[in-house]
């Protein structure tokens, strides 16, 4: 599999599947490469597999998605070496991996259910609720606390540049949940109404803040000033080995599509794609392997990458 097969069958994943992360589209797509190619030593695989990671953040998905997802194989791939034993040749050592790595996307392709089953109790009924942009995990925890605990209300930010948000709400309404569609300048007004924020995420990096779809951060904001909860639902498989102190500490690779970025000579005249909440703003994240504060995500971060 060379590099244009590689952006090629990646694109197809995501196309086949619409509901599929990127994350773990780009893990489907280094499993297959793996697969088809030889290596000699593990030291060529991980060096392969480190050269396709950079021709899948070049494309129009998320950069850092898709990132915190190849981090992970990275990890499989060493802990794969040890599990194999220094005598194993490179042929069982691919086995061990490719199960492996089949074992995690089973586990990430249910990680969304496991959230919803966990954080639909902090759903009573009767709610009013803040959501942007279109989240799949949010959406499934809104579905399964309708079902549950019976009805709220949703509140769907329009979320430009892409009005995923109307998406959003559409999805909403069709398993007959209430929903208002605001947009994005009503974040102030509407947050007086609403009881708690809910909100997906691009990445959690490594302070418990969080890179999502931009305007999250505006939202967070003001839900601060007003002192209503922020709730963050994210797949442990987003969690990414990043600091950023600022949005300015973000780069460019994240905040625009890499089509942008190869034809645009003034970035600074494009809409940025997402945007960095810190953790202050934050009340809980609703994972797959627990709920916590932000400031646990650190210690989370050293589990999963030790």
């Amino acid at each position: 599999m060379n590099v244009p097969d590689l952006t090629t069958y990646f694109n197809e994943v995501i196309k086949n599947d619409p509901n599929v992360s990127p994350a773990v589209a780009a893990i489907k797509t280094l499993l297959e490469y793996i697969r088809l190619k030889s290596f000699s030593t593990v030291v060529e695989l991980r060096e392969s597999v480190i050269d396709a990671i950079d021709v899948l953040t070049r494309t129009d998905s998320s950069a850092i998605s898709v990132r915190s997802g190849c981090e992970m194989l990275l990890r499989f791939i060493t802990l794969t070496a040890l599990d194999a034993g220094f005598d194993s040749g490179m042929e069982k050592c691919k086995e061990i991996l490719l199960k492996n790595g089949q074992v995690f996307l089973s586990k990430a392709s249910k990680a969304r259910n496991k959230i919803a089953r966990m954080a639909c109790a902090w759903i009573p009924s009767g709610s009013n609720i803040l959501v942007h942009s279109k989240s799949r995990v949010v959406l499934e925890i809104l579905r399964e606390a309708s079902v549950k605990n019976g009805t709220f209300h949703t509140y769907v930010c329009q979320s430009a540049p892409d009005n995923s948000g109307m998406s959003m709400m559409e999805e909403l309404t069709n398993f007959g949940i209430k929903c208002t569609l605001i947009l994005d300048s009503a974040v102030g007004a509407v947050m007086e109404k609403v009881d708690f924020v809910l909100l997906g995420a691009e990445a959690v990096v490594e302070n418990g803040g969080i890179i999502n779809k931009i305007g999250t951060s505006t939202i967070g904001l003001c839900a601060k000033m007003l002192n209503k909860p922020v709730y963050v639902a994210v797949e442990s498989f987003k969690f990414v080995r990043f600091y950023p102190l600022n949005n300015r500490d973000i780069p460019d690779e994240y905040k625009y599509k890499y089509s942008t970025i190869s034809t645009v000579k003034d970035l600074e005249k494009e809409h940025p794609l997402i945007d960095y909440t810190q953790p202050s703003f934050l009340t809980l994240l609703f994972t797959d392997i627990g709920i916590f504060t932000p400031s646990a995500v650190s210690d989370e971060l050293v589990k999963l990458y030790l």
